[in-house]
């Protein structure tokens, strides 16, 4: 398949760039000065693009691409990718869901612990049982998994999702404001589409108040980002853990100086082991719709 173009759209991980040299004839989008010349001379050959939770491909570069059949998106967040382009000219997409699960909820809760400071003063906090309660956005695979793993520090759990979930044994709650009402930590986990961005604004935060902790490992326009830091310096909201930021990697100055935040930089799945896993289900992905396979993990 080494005459398969492929392009790939920024560094993302060693492993998948090397394994995709190997199989196909790989591009390199970033190493490109002259980008609208470079697609104008290989449009004819680019079957496939690679993109990433930061970069993925806009109406544009699809209708610059004639020849496009998939985009395989090294990431579970598909947002960066016009998913209605792809609809309308039959172009494929696939991402990679449930090998990164276990290590975004675990930062989930790494946020939480580091956010209630000291370890030891956490641990004698924890076995005192005055744990607070756990406001979840979106009870999908992640949102679960950090319920499962909060659930285990004796964490009540409350959440918000599209639907009530049958047979959880979570409270739910109608809306994100009734939510972060009856939360002390509210931890965003659903996916970004139009309707959940800025699903955080000020009326989200101000019911969430003063001694309330907001932790995002979802996607930065979740958050009403400047409004969070008025928020958070105005002291109307008690602290954050925050993975990643609405202009990414763009992090608002403001935060630096704030004792009660802690700022990663989108790192909640970056593990050697499920870095490994996404690229083997990118290369899986590819790989399957040249072969005429059904793919492995299809979103459009």
């Amino acid at each position: 398949m080494e005459s398969i173009g492929v392009l790939m759209m920024c560094p993302m991980n060693s492993y998948l760039e090397n394994e995709l040299q190997k199989r196909y004839n790989l591009h390199r989008f970033w190493t490109c000065p002259e980008k609208s010349v470079f697609l104008e001379t290989h449009r004819s050959s680019i079957r496939a693009i690679v993109g990433n939770a930061s970069v993925g491909a806009d109406a544009k570069l699809i209708d610059d691409l004639p020849k496009l059949e998939i985009i395989s998106s090294f990431s579970v967040g598909v947002d960066k990718i016009d998913l209605g382009k792809c609809k309308e000219k039959g172009i494929r997409v696939t991402n990679t869901p449930d090998v990164l699960t276990e290590d975004v909820a675990d930062l989930a809760i790494g946020l939480i612990l580091a956010l209630l400071r000291r370890l030891c003063e956490c641990d004698r906090y924890v076995r005192s049982g005055k744990w607070k309660y756990v406001g979840i956005i979106g009870l999908g695979r992640i949102g679960a998994a950090i319920a499962k793993r909060a659930q285990g520090f004796n964490c009540p759990i409350n959440y918000f999702s599209r639907t009530e979930k049958p047979d959880v044994g979570y409270k739910y709650y109608p809306t994100v404001v009734e939510l972060a009402q009856n939360s002390d930590i509210l931890v965003v986990a659903c996916a970004l589409t139009d309707e959940t961005r800025h699903i955080v604004n000020r009326e989200v935060m101000d019911a969430l108040g003063a001694k309330g902790v907001l932790i995002n490992i979802g996607r930065g326009p979740h958050i009403d980002e400047k409004e969070m830091v008025k928020a958070l310096t105005e002291g109307r909201l008690g602290g954050a853990g925050l993975d990643v930021f609405e202009q990414e990697p763009h992090v608002p100055e403001e935060l630096f100086g704030l004792e009660n935040v802690v700022l990663l930089p989108h790192v909640a799945s970056a593990t050697v082991e499920t870095r490994t896993a996404m690229a083997d289900l990118v290369m899986g992905n590819l790989e399957a719709h040249f072969a005429g396979k059904p793919l492995l993990t299809q979103v459009v």
